[in-house]
């Protein structure tokens, strides 16, 4: 048995979510917040069995997509006065994790 863990975007979690289910995986969601951009996340929990793990990781691939934003940032000039222009980063897509599970109960 696998665990997967996969940190989504905000933007990509509510179809993450119902392809998961609407392929019978139980999925837990947990808000989280992302270091870089401090922006919202939503972090996946799925048991499987270890020929499923391949389906989820498809899954959450299909249905997170990376993409560019515009982001401000702030630089410092020679005389102490600050000035704000956009930085193109990638953002979205997932991040993800397959662990081996030594024991699971259902109680």
């Amino acid at each position: 048995m696998k665990l997967v863990l996969a940190i989504v975007s905000n933007d990509d979690s509510g179809m993450v979510s119902a392809a998961l289910t609407k392929e019978g995986f139980a999925v837990t969601k947990l808000a989280t917040t992302g270091g870089f951009l401090m922006a919202g996340n939503t972090t996946f929990i799925v048991g499987t069995e270890d020929d499923k793990v391949d389906q989820v990781i498809s899954i959450i691939s299909k249905q997170s997509s990376r993409r560019t934003q515009l982001v401000p940032s702030a630089t410092t000039m020679d005389v102490g006065m600050y000035s704000s222009f956009p930085v193109e980063v990638t953002v979205g897509g997932s991040t993800i994790f397959v662990l081996n599970v030594d024991r699971f109960e259902k109680v």
